[in-house]
């Protein structure tokens, strides 16, 4: 039975089956634009290890003077 809360329900699925957590997979879901690609922003792996650093603490990484780049990219995408 779909649940009223989740707007795409199909992405939601797909995520939680991808291994994203329930929390991240309906924050996915309910955004406006879910499903629609387009996003503008380069790979983790092209950005500067300052630019990684201020998104890192924006997002409220813990840790993340500590961690070199490939530690970043992972918090950043596993978060």
């Amino acid at each position: 039975m779909p649940d009223p809360r989740i707007k795409n329900e199909k992405q939601y699925e797909a995520l939680v089956k991808k291994g994203y957590s329930k929390e991240k997979s309906a924050r996915i879901a309910n955004t406006p634009d879910a499903g629609k690609k387009g996003g503008k922003a380069k790979p983790y792996e092209e950005w500067t290890k300052e630019e990684l650093l201020k998104q890192a603490m924006k997002v409220g990484i813990k840790g993340r003077s500590y961690m070199n780049k490939r530690g970043l990219i992972d918090s950043l995408r596993n978060n």
